[in-house]
């Protein structure tokens, strides 16, 4: 959704290799190595965790839907707090996800 590929793919190479490797266990029907819901944005939203020596990056994603993984943002967390801005972002995605 939106800008969410082109985000993914400025991560470090390291984290998109695991991230894509991560949407790729998805789509097989498995679950990701690291991830949590994100109940904040939505209903079935959850995040997967990367980390590396560069920072710590998230994707955002809606698994629920019977037609595709829809992800929703993709992005590196400078805090322990996720910032307000990412989530609306991800909120504003789903809205579209649902319509």
């Amino acid at each position: 959704m939106g800008s969410s590929k082109a985000d993914l793919k400025a991560f470090p190479a390291a984290v998109v290799d695991d991230m894509g490797h991560q949407l790729f266990l998805m789509q097989c029907g498995l679950e990701p190595a690291d991830w949590k819901p994100m109940t904040s944005i939505g209903s079935g939203v959850r995040e997967i965790r990367v980390k590396d020596a560069t920072g710590i990056f998230r994707t955002v994603y809606l698994a629920t839907r019977p037609e595709a993984i829809y992800v929703l943002h993709c992005f590196q967390k400078k805090t322990q707090q996720t910032a307000l801005r990412d989530i609306d972002l991800a909120r504003k995605r789903l809205k579209n996800v649902l319509r």
